[in-house]
């Protein structure tokens, strides 16, 4: 039997989603304690892979387990043993042929801007210290979508088969009066580090050191090199994960 964990967690403390042999890992810290409560060796199957100090308002993943739970309680027992920075929001069973990963339609990020200082967001939002032009950004967002190749915003010597994705929205949105903006990307995938990678690339255009001329020429450019910055990870959240 398969079954979908629903969760959510704080990055900070973590070298990111997947186990690493040097670091602590939220997958590997869901796999020690599932093993635990159903007395066997089980492995998950996340939708992504998130990198370190990337946080997660919605992750899914899966396991198999044939002899059959009580979701309900198992999702009570499995959260009273996590750490406070992780929290399982549900666990269903699903159709065999569900994969957290390879059945996802869609996934959905945020990444936080403030342009003022606050102390009780700073952990979780990039602090600018330039005026930049969200409008301009915006326009820049749009002109994402017109692409399906974005190498240029893929993170070097990684493994990937294909650069590929459809990017069904992209835009800047105003999230307060307190000067804190953030950018919503949906797409049927993402490539390694592509988000802070285009995020840092709209905002040299918000600066005004690309023009929206010079931010096609990055895309079409298919090189990381020609892009903007990786952006910090802590103001990077993974939002929602669709089926």
């Amino acid at each position: 039997m398969r079954y979908f964990i629903h969760l959510a967690y704080d990055g900070t403390r973590y070298h990111g989603w997947q186990i690493q042999p040097n670091g602590i890992s939220v997958e590997g810290e869901i796999e020690l304690r599932l093993s635990t409560l159903l007395r066997q060796p089980i492995d998950i199957v996340g939708a992504g892979r998130t990198d370190a100090g990337v946080h997660a308002r919605h992750m899914v993943a899966h396991f198999d387990f044939e002899d059959g739970c009580d979701t309900e309680q198992l999702c009570y027992r499995l959260n009273r043993m996590m750490p406070p920075d992780i929290c399982i929001y549900k666990i269903e069973q699903v159709a065999d042929d569900m994969h957290a990963r390879f059945s996802a339609t869609s996934r959905t990020y945020h990444y936080y801007i403030s342009t003022k200082r606050n102390p009780f967001n700073r952990q979780y939002t990039w602090l600018c210290h330039y005026d930049l032009d969200f409008e301009l950004m915006n326009q820049a967002a749009e002109i994402l979508m017109e692409y399906k190749d974005f190498a240029s915003f893929c993170k070097s010597h990684t493994d990937v088969k294909t650069t590929l994705c459809n990017i069904i929205e992209a835009k800047w949105i105003k999230d307060d009066d307190e000067g804190c903006y953030y950018f919503r990307i949906k797409a049927n995938r993402f490539l390694r580090n592509m988000v802070r990678a285009v995020v840092g690339t709209l905002v040299e255009v918000g600066r005004h050191r690309l023009s929206l001329d010079d931010f096609r020429n990055v895309i079409e450019g298919k090189k990381r090199t020609m892009a903007g910055e990786s952006m910090p990870a802590n103001a990077l959240f993974l939002e929602r994960i669709e089926y």
